[in-house]
Parts: C-alpha cells; sequence; structure tokens
C-alpha cells in the first residue's frame, strides 16, 4: 500500500481502524522549529470522532503520543513519529463484511487488490480514521507555517442547496479566515450554519448521509513555489487531497464556473501596490504555471455523502457469488464533510511546508 507522500519531507502514515492505533512518522523536519502539544491536541479536537450529535458515536480521544522527533517542545531534526492508540472499537459489526462488500466503500476493491488479506474492519487502512495522523502531520506544518506568517482556514461553504458565504478571493484576513474553525459547525454565515443543521439532523432521522463542499484558502504564501507542468502545485495539492477518504473533486480558484466566463472578464489584471505585485482578482486560485503569485491560495473540494448508511442496500456474497440485501451496522457521521475541514486544512499545510523546504529561504530564521 502506498502510504507515503512529500519530497523534501516525507510522511508515512500507518495502521487500521480497529488496529492497536495508528500513526504517523515525518522525515526532514528541519531542527529547532517550535511545537506546542496543547495548540495541536486542539487541532486534533476538530476531526475526533463523539464530540457533537451530528458526528459518529465513536469516541475517540485522538491524543497524539509523540514517540521520537521532540525535545522540549522542538524539532530535533530526527525523524518525529507520533502514534494514537485505538480505544473504543466495535470490530463486531463489521464481521459479515469480509463476504459482503459495501457499497461505495473500498471493500471490493481491496478483495481484488490484496485477495482479501487486508484488515477491513472498519474500512481498516481505507478508513478515514487513517486521517487522524495525517492531522498530526498538518497540525505541526500549521504551525510551522504560522511562524512564518502563513495561516490555513477552511469552512464548508455547502451541502446540498444550503450555501455558506464565499471569501474575498483577494484580501482574506487572519480573523475571517481562522474564525470558522472555531465553530461546531464551521461557517461564515450562522444562518447557513443552522440550516445545515437542520438538514443533518433530518438526514440522521432518515438513515441516510449527506455530502459537502469544502472550501479551503491560505494567506501569507510567497510568490515562487511550486513547479511546472507535472510537479505544479495545484498537481501536489490535488495529490494529496485525494489521499483523504471520500474526496470527490477539486477546483482552484473559480473552478469549472470560469469556463463559463469571458476572457477579459477571467484574467487576473496585475498592479503595483506599494512594493508588492498584486492582481485585481484571483480567478487563478493564487496559482499560475504551477507556482504561487503570492496571492491567497483557495480551492474548494467536494465531498461525498457518507457510504455507510443505515438502510438496505444491494450488494452480493463473494464466498457464494450471490447477490445479497445488507444493512450496515456501526457508528458513522451524516456528512463526513463536517470533520474533514481540518484534514483538507492539514493537506494543504503539507504541501506547502513540503515546498517551503525546497526553497533555501524557506526555513531561514529571524
Amino acid at each position: 500500500m502506498s502510504s507515503t507522500i512529500g519530497k523534501n519531507i516525507k510522511i508515512s502514515i500507518f495502521g487500521e481502524s480497529h488496529g492497536k492505533g495508528i500513526g504517523v512518522v515525518i522525515d526532514g523536519l528541519p531542527a529547532g522549529e517550535s511545537v506546542d502539544i496543547e495548540e495541536l491536541k486542539d487541532f486534533m479536537k476538530r476531526r475526533a470522532p463523539g464530540t457533537s450529535d451530528l458526528a459518529t458515536k465513536r469516541k475517540e480521544g485522538d491524543i497524539p503520543e509523540i514517540l521520537a522527533g521532540l525535545y522540549q517542545d522542538r524539532t530535533t531534526g530526527s525523524p518525529l513519529a507520533a502514534m494514537i492508540r485505538n480505544s473504543d472499537q466495535r470490530s463486531k459489526d463489521y464481521s459479515n463484511l469480509k463476504d459482503i462488500p459495501r457499497p461505495s466503500h473500498a471493500d471490493y476493491t481491496s478483495y481484488l487488490k490484496y485477495g482479501g488479506h487486508a484488515d477491513m474492519r472498519g474500512g481498516g487502512h481505507f478508513s478515514g480514521r487513517l486521517t487522524a495522523p495525517l492531522c498530526i502531520a498538518g497540525g505541526i506544518a500549521k504551525q510551522i507555517l504560522a511562524a512564518k506568517g502563513i495561516y490555513i482556514g477552511a469552512h464548508l461553504s455547502s451541502i446540498e442547496k444550503i450555501e455558506d458565504k464565499r471569501w474575498d478571493h483577494v484580501e482574506i484576513t487572519k480573523e475571517e479566515l481562522l474564525s470558522p474553525g472555531k465553530k461546531e459547525i464551521p461557517v461564515i454565515d450562522e444562518e447557513a450554519g443552522n440550516k445545515i443543521r437542520e438538514k443533518i439532523l433530518e438526514m440522521i432521522k432518515d438513515l441516510d448521509s449527506v455530502g459537502g463542499v469544502i472550501e479551503c484558502a491560505a494567506i501569507g504564501v510567497p510568490g515562487g513555489l511550486g513547479n511546472p507542468i507535472f510537479d505544479g502545485l495545484e498537481n501536489r495539492i490535488a495529490q494529496m487531497i485525494f489521499g483523504i477518504p471520500g474526496v470527490r473533486g477539486i477546483e482552484f480558484g473559480t473552478g469549472f464556473e470560469g469556463t463559463r466566463m469571458q476572457g477579459s472578464k477571467h484574467n487576473d489584471s496585475l498592479q503595483i501596490q506599494g512594493e508588492e505585485v498584486k492582481t485585481l482578482t484571483n480567478h487563478a486560485g493564487g496559482i499560475n504555471g504551477g507556482i504561487s503569485n503570492g496571492m491567497p491560495i483557495l480551492f474548494r473540494v467536494g465531498m461525498k455523502p457518507t457510504a455507510s448508511i443505515s438502510m438496505e442496500q444491494d450488494s452480493f456474497s463473494i464466498s457464494e457469488m450471490k447477490n445479497k440485501k445488507l444493512v450496515i451496522k456501526g457508528r458513522h457521521d451524516p456528512c463526513i464533510a463536517i470533520r474533514a475541514i481540518p484534514v483538507v486544512e492539514a493537506a494543504l499545510a503539507i504541501i506547502l511546508l513540503d515546498e517551503m523546504a525546497g526553497e533555501e529561504s524557506g526555513f531561514k530564521r529571524d
């Protein structure tokens, strides 16, 4: 299984949803970077299960245990290893899934690839549970970037036809960027948040689920990060984002909406403002030719409805090769997009830090 990513800073994710634990190894972090463990724990809580009536009832503290690579709250330069011990597994809820795969899960494709040897309890290594160690790496990366004046935030842009307000693509303040992450439902507009809550509670009642769109942005990113063609900044961000279970698409700037615009409207005109070069609009989402241009990096991520729903569905028996009915047991999110918001932030932070590590100026300290 390919669970390692990175060029200058490499992260490797390990574990299964119902195994003894899950974790991450981060190789390439420079020595001497400050890491606030309490701040990391607060970031992890945003993704942790069992913290809201809108999320799965599985209760995991998701408290990271740093095994190596951190001394007196600073990185040592050696690989940083961290682990989360699983504590609230109910594997019996998944006992029939080895033979009857769940629709829109990786159960069947895993069987085709690994011949039934993969641990698929709770989704195993394919589970969204594996985004917890991703958030350890991303939470640390966010802190290192913030110390350099780079901030990352995200909000729930929409579910079904309920739309949150959008950020100004040209000017996003630090407060505007970070404030949604402090809310139970991370939105800009409180009224939209109330409607979203009602919709999710409706899904719970109906034994169903709903998808959503996440808008993510980074401010303070210097121009010049990335490369053209196959190793562009969009390419690398997209690869990382698609490593998050449930992601169905990504668009940068105005994305597909831009295909309906004329060039005279879509072009981001350049202008000198003080000592900086800015664009008057930001339809590109802060990236041109695979390289950051100094404007806010902004993209939207589409999350599918949670595949695990409690109503009866059609599947088949692998051993009998007969069609079967399936009712999925266990505890599942009615809308995975909410808990995926900090995961998207983490994914962006990891890529930006990796890109900066490849630039000589990226880790110069004052």
